[in-house]
């Protein structure tokens, strides 16, 4: 898929299964408060969720899913969190490599530049890329250690080095200077308990994305819920600026 596919439809029109959908997988915390426990038990349960939204998603015919798992932002938590969230991303990555790989899933991470990252999850992320990386079925992207603002200003130093002049920039040859710029536009985002916040995530890509904000706890979040939102998606007009033809 090239850059230029990439870019959204001119003219507003109803759709069916998005294309491209990504999740800001919110309420971890929250979910563990509201039942005594320490903020590490709702990053553990959040490992169904994760599955079944996959799942989901590829049943649904979803062609890619992103979902964003650590913010740049998030090294500021405390050390005990940070250390039990790597660890624990290790044995969710390790435990579904084969699963993901039998399902077709192509699998590629979204970030991964801090030294802090622990070298064996590291790679292990490069191990599943390069397993997954022939598959053709949906594209799972994790966004780990991942800042939108961050891959648009590494973007601009990229297209400066290239030595491209300046009036010939424009969005299609600044997008591909973006990670991964075959990546399509993300058609629908799903933030999870109820906040309603961007949080830095996928800055260029969302540009044109609906977004709803389902009141439940990642934790909580299933199937169902994700189809539910599939649906509201279909329901929206979605006009790119324009106009609805009449």
């Amino acid at each position: 898929m090239t850059v230029e596919e990439a870019a959204p439809t001119a003219g507003g029109t109803r759709r069916g299964v998005p294309r491209h959908v990504a999740c800001v997988m919110d309420g971890n915390g929250r979910w563990a408060a509201a039942r005594s426990l320490p903020r590490t038990s709702g990053h553990q349960a959040a490992e169904t969720t994760v599955i079944d939204v996959i799942e989901a998603a590829r049943a649904a015919g979803v062609r890619w899913l992103s979902l964003y798992a650590f913010s740049t932002e998030n090294w500021q938590r405390p050390s005990g969190e940070v250390d039990f969230l790597m660890r624990l991303v290790r044995r969710v990555v390790r435990k579904h490599a084969a699963l993901l790989h039998a399902r077709g899933i192509r699998c590629r991470f979204l970030g991964v530049a801090d030294p802090r990252i622990p070298a064996p999850l590291a790679r292990d992320f490069a191990d599943l890329t390069t397993l997954t990386g022939t598959n053709r079925g949906m594209t799972l992207t994790v966004a780990f250690d991942h800042g939108g603002r961050r891959d648009i200003v590494e973007a601009a130093r990229s297209l400066i080095r290239s030595g491209l002049p300046a009036d010939a920039v424009d969005e299609r040859h600044f997008a591909a200077h973006l990670p991964f710029p075959d990546t399509p536009d993300v058609d629908l985002v799903i933030r999870t308990s109820g906040e309603q916040r961007i949080s830095n995530f996928m800055l260029w890509q969302v540009a044109y994305a609906e977004w709803i904000f389902p009141p439940v706890l990642w934790p909580d979040f299933r199937a169902p819920h994700f189809l539910e939102c599939l649906h509201a998606y279909r329901r929206r007009d979605r006009r790119f600026g324009g106009v609805t033809p009449r």
